[in-house]
């Protein structure tokens, strides 16, 4: 196959390489997952009815897309792309994901059921503006505005969820 024009390219095929291959294991353990999973036959329930039907299939496909862009990503040749590929990961950037990555995760494991979803998702959209406007920002806000912008936002962002899910569509929150 032919080689990447540029580092960027280069760097690109490496990351999808590190990529697909996360694929190909999520897609194979989905896969078992779903072929060991109780089918509910003791129960009087149609076999016809697997639970893990779709699963099954959207691993299969998983594992199928993630294999094809494995092949692709490494017929690619990208001669000193594993060291830029470093260097992006210790990157501005990147530090911006593995935030995101963890308010995602408090957010998640930390606030969901421990307290009213609307104050829980109040609570992440205020701390993800006042980071990402002040701290992680290339040009950071001034502190006050953003504070008070923060606050604005996940009171209407925070009350707005919860009115619209609970009330409107009668989906119960945790």
């Amino acid at each position: 196959m032919s080689m990447p024009d540029t580092s960027e390219e280069a760097v690109r095929a490496r990351a999808d390489l590190i990529t697909a291959c996360l694929l190909v294991a999520l897609g194979v353990a989905v896969v078992y997952f779903s072929w060991t999973m109780d089918r509910l036959e003791v129960r009087r329930i149609n076999p016809a009815t697997i639970p893990g039907l779709v699963p099954l299939f959207l691993g299969i496909a998983l594992t199928i897309c993630g294999s094809l862009l494995v092949l692709r990503s490494w017929k690619l040749s990208a001669p000193g792309s594993g060291a830029l590929l470093l260097q992006l990961l210790f990157s501005w950037t990147s530090l911006r994901v593995l935030v995101v990555l963890g308010l995602a995760l408090v957010f998640t494991l930390g606030l969901m059921g421990r307290m009213p979803f609307w104050l829980a998702a109040g609570l992440f959209i205020f701390a993800f503006i006042v980071l990402f406007e002040t701290v992680m920002a290339d040009t950071p806000k001034p502190i006050v505005p953003a504070l008070l912008w923060a606050l604005g936002i996940a009171a209407v962002g925070g009350g707005g969820t919860y009115y619209v899910f609970e009330r409107i569509f009668l989906v119960r929150l945790p």
